[in-house]
């Protein structure tokens, strides 16, 4: 691999990007929360979507270009996490940002000199693609630009035409790509990514996708780009995947002292064992540090699967101490300089973790015991699939999460009856429903200052959810804190978090009901008094 004039950390990298545009007159903007703002969105999935508003008209811009470096968590691929050179759950999206200010040109020409100029990679080394319908962007590269012809590639909808999900901000986008083999030749197939790297996303923001696909231009055409800060660090600091890079080398060396394991000596099932605990650890600390905590529902449900995977992949390597905590003061070390909140949140953070690891870990010797059992009396028959009567006994029973369930199936070569578990699943709730006694939820008191003093506010989930798990803060009769109350009394009760809308503004509250396993609460109305729903 050629060296090249300059071979940066991870943090000079962050830092040299926004400078470079903070220089061309861009507002350099924070990195937003894990929780976005946007309630059809369950988690920040890139830097756009703090701009999002701005991108449809909804907002006045207070600045015309901005640039940022947005952590981001995305769980669509994670069975790819540990296993490609670049797959992550966590990862940080360097971006810069145009609104209704300038357009294609000047964002190809100050991509090409943040790659060849800034960063120094050499221009024989890259290649761009462009959506096939986009002539305008392919002249700009060809002509403006100098790329020769055969280094620019016309790609498809699926690949070059980029939207913020099923609907919204989108248009068509050209990406840049770094060559790691050019000595293989002008026989360039971007879908080869021991060859090729896209690390840098301009898209054209000119248009707004509606629920049935149809397109309507923006008030104005904006750019938003993005470039990975994982995938740049693996080309400058010429490693061969993005967990070689000192932005998570460092964790993958803690996890190998914890299991004496030494990732370079180690095989390729401990390497992904390895690589898949770095990478959810970096996801989890950000989390918690944005006030998400561990659930069976929304973004707590999604920590909670991350952690339990460590966890796993922590016993798979020989692990059997609680060490989920040493691992999170790893992550905040490699991050506080550009997080500072990470430090800040420290005790938080190792608190959830060691709750949720210590209660995990039960649950697993018990679960994987039991697993075990079913999967040896499968092969021993000749069979490859776990009914869903198994897979529900040992998620109702036994607390054993469906999803690990179905992972380590797979890597028996089993599968699971994913919808005999689901007909399992509506049984059980019909069975709570027809079988315990009802509590009559009326609100009748307003709620009193010092029974809510020591809980949170509660959260509320009905913009994407219907049906969520949640935990009772607090039990009011007659408008006074209880421990216990009686079937057939009419009480009041604070959730941590809800997706019944409350009455307000004319609009009724919501009707419903809440269930256990051995109970069953018909809730008639819903109120909100100062920060709770009652």
């Amino acid at each position: 691999m050629t060296d090249y004039p300059q071979k940066l950390s991870g943090d000079e990298i962050r830092r040299k990007f926004l400078e470079f545009y903070r220089k061309r007159g861009h507002q350099i903007v924070t990195s937003a929360s894990l929780i976005p703002e946007d309630p059809t969105v369950l988690l920040t999935i890139a830097g756009m979507l703090t701009f999002k508003p701005i991108f449809l008209g909804q907002r006045i811009p207070e600045f015309p270009r901005a640039a940022s470096s947005q952590k981001c968590i995305r769980t669509n691929d994670i069975e790819n996490v540990g296993r490609t050179k670049r797959h992550h759950t966590f990862f940080e999206m360097l971006g810069n940002f145009s609104f209704g200010d300038y357009f294609k040109e000047q964002a190809i020409s100050w991509g090409w000199e943040v790659s060849t100029e800034l960063f120094g990679l050499p221009k024989e080394r890259l290649i761009v693609s462009v959506f096939d319908l986009d002539e305008e962007t392919y002249a700009i590269w060809r002509d403006k630009i100098g790329v020769p012809e055969k280094r620019i590639k016309r790609m498809g909808t699926n690949d070059n035409f980029w939207n913020s999900g099923v609907t919204g901000p989108c248009g068509p986008c050209s990406e840049i790509y770094y060559d790691f083999h050019p000595e293989l030749g002008d026989d360039i197939d971007l879908e080869d990514d021991s060859r090729f790297i896209e690390f840098y996303n301009l898209v054209f923001m000119e248009s707004n996708r509606d629920a049935n696909g149809n397109l309507t231009p923006l008030a104005s055409k904006n750019i938003d780009t993005g470039m990975g800060l994982e995938r740049m660090a693996q080309i400058l600091q010429q490693v061969p995947n993005n967990y070689e890079t000192d932005l998570i080398l460092p964790i993958i060396k803690k996890v190998g002292d914890i299991a004496r394991a030494d990732y370079s000596k180690s095989d390729e099932k401990t390497k992904i064992s390895l690589k898949i605990i770095s990478d959810h650890m970096r996801a989890i600390v950000h989390m918690i540090a944005d006030h998400i905590y561990a659930s069976n529902a929304g973004r707590g449900y999604v920590l909670r699967r991350l952690i339990r995977r460590v966890v796993r992949h922590g016993r798979l390597i020989g692990i059997d101490e609680e060490f989920t905590t040493k691992l999170a003061e790893n992550v905040i070390i490699l991050g506080e300089s550009a997080y500072p909140h990470l430090r800040e949140r420290e005790s938080a953070i190792k608190t959830e973790l060691q709750q949720e690891e210590s209660c995990f870990l039960k649950t697993l010797a018990r679960g994987e015991k039991i697993l075990a059992g079913v999967i040896n009396k499968l092969k021993h028959q000749g069979k490859t699939i776990i009914s869903g009567d198994e897979t529900f006994k040992l998620y109702d029973t036994y607390g054993f999460p469906k999803e690990l369930t179905q992972e380590i199936a797979e890597e028996e070569g089993l599968t699971i009856d994913s919808d005999g578990f689901t007909i399992e699943m509506q049984k059980q709730i019909k069975r709570a429903q027809s079988s315990h006694k009802t509590i009559d939820l009326t609100v009748k008191h307003p709620l009193d200052n010092k029974s809510s003093d020591h809980i949170h506010s509660t959260e509320f989930l009905g913009y994407t959810q219907t049906v969520a798990s949640v935990r009772v803060e607090l039990l009011l009769v007659e408008g006074i804190a209880k421990e216990e109350a009686e079937a057939g009394m009419e009480v009041q009760v604070v959730l941590n978090k809800t997706p019944f809308y409350a009455e307000s503004g004319g609009q009724i509250g919501d009707k419903g009901s809440l269930f256990s396993n051995d109970l069953f609460i018909k809730i008639r109305d819903v109120k909100k008094e100062s920060d709770f729903y009652v």
